[in-house]
């Protein structure tokens, strides 16, 4: 059976705006200690933006750039905690990694030695402006501490149209304990979503990161805060259901530890055919009203149906799901007939439910109707080399522990993480 549900793409979504403060001007200038004057071979320290009750746009970055010697020291401290940054190869230049929060004042201090081991330290203050119109994101998966799959994808949808998506993949960044390559990918303008290479290994912790406060996502919009997931990749649970097979093998960590009896879609009718291809388990219900509405019949109408199915796993927007079916049990492992999902019996539902987390990989095979990409979480289905080119940046990241190397190289005077580095307090 089918629940009656939007077609692909076709998505709810949370909307919110939230308002701060006024307008803002754009502008900054250098403050410099030290210099010619105390003869050719005296380091010389530059801060921008310097210091004044100036307002400044918050996507400006913080630069220190020493003359004539190496920056020792950055630090930069606001209200808002720790202000990241990175030292260039010869340690001449530091910039701040992320854009700055609206309406915070930030002070910075810097010191360089010079060539004769003489030192020069500059300091600056300033504030940054107020915004009016922000974009508020929701961060459909995973949540927040969550156990999840190893299909798993970061899935972000935003308030407003993103204009500079390059500005807000640039703010992005996925770290985890062991490296996988993955990449965003804009499936519009408010919708972009993380996929790895490869499934996640198992047992993997990840930190996911949005640095959007202060990013300019288009016009006189901007992020109004940044974001933080954490979540653990668990058990590889990877099930295949063989439509003409009749059956649906389930291995947890490469390991077979059931094979169960299957009715998949009917055919007849494109609607009645269950997809093929990698799905991945979005959401568990225990129990959902499934109805004939998606088919343009109403329940109380010839063919129409309103059932109260239990143990249900859903695996794409269109109205599949893995659940219980006791009326088709008798067909189980021999025949086709539901509209659609994937009928097991009601013990062998309770446990598939039990066992399954978001992002659960169910690949469905022998159906000759795919599934879209865009048809839940279909994302398995797009070839890789066509993901990467749905990124902004055109390009993979990495998720190293201590930071994405193409996230960094990417802004401009970033570097790599294995690169000197030093981090404001």
């Amino acid at each position: 059976m089918r629940v009656g549900g939007s077609g692909p793409g076709d998505r709810g979504r949370r909307t919110a705006a939230v308002l701060i403060g006024a307008g803002m001007v754009a502008g900054a200038a250098a403050c410099t200690g030290g210099g010619e004057a105390d003869g050719k071979d005296a380091v010389e320290l530059t801060v921008s933006p310097a210091g004044g009750g100036g307002q400044l746009r918050p996507d400006s970055p913080i630069t220190v750039q020493a003359y004539r010697g190496t920056v020792a020291n950055v630090t930069v401290s606001s209200g808002g905690g720790q202000v990241e940054g990175d030292l260039n190869a010869d340690r001449t230049r530091w910039r701040s990694r992320w854009t700055l929060e609206p309406g915070a004042t930030y002070t910075v201090g810097a010191t360089a030695v010079g060539k004769d081991g003489r030192t020069e330290t500059v300091g600056s203050r300033f504030t940054t402006a107020k915004v009016t119109k922000t974009n508020k994101v929701t961060i459909e998966a995973p949540y927040d501490k969550e156990t999840v799959g190893v299909g798993i994808p970061i899935i972000m949808q935003f308030d407003r149209a993103v204009q500079d998506r390059k500005a807000v993949e640039q703010a992005l960044e996925v770290r985890a304990d062991k490296t996988v390559e993955g990449a965003w990918h804009w499936f519009s303008d408010k919708e972009v979503v993380f996929r790895t290479k490869q499934y996640w290994p198992a047992q993997t912790k990840v930190t996911f990161q949005a640095h959007l406060s202060g990013v300019r996502t288009g016009g006189d919009v901007y992020g109004g805060k940044n974001y933080a997931v954490d979540f653990k990749v668990g058990d590889s649970h990877i099930s295949t259901a063989g439509e003409d097979s009749h059956k649906m093998v389930v291995k947890v960590n490469g390991k077979k530890v059931r094979t169960i009896p299957t009715s998949m879609g009917k055919g007849g009718a494109r609607k009645y055919t269950t997809t093929n291809g990698v799905h991945l388990t979005m959401a568990k219900e225990d129990p959902t009203v499934m109805t004939s509405d998606w088919m343009g019949v109403s329940p109380g109408s010839p063919g129409g149906y309103s059932l109260t199915v239990y143990k249900s796993v859903r695996i794409s927007e269109s109205g599949e799901y893995v659940h219980s079916a006791p009326w088709s049990v008798g067909s189980q492992g021999s025949a086709n007939v539901s509209h659609g999902c994937i009928n097991i019996s009601p013990s062998n539902a309770k446990w598939f439910y039990g066992l399954a987390q978001r992002g659960d990989v169910v690949t469905v095979t022998g159906s000759d109707r795919e599934l879209e990409p865009d048809n839940g979480w279909g994302y398995w289905q797009m070839n890789w080399n066509e993901w990467v080119k749905g990124s902004a940046l055109q390009r993979s990241v990495t998720t190293a522990p201590r930071a994405d190397a193409a996230t960094l190289s990417a802004q401009p005077g970033g570097q790599s993480p294995d690169k000197p580095r030093a981090d404001g307090d």
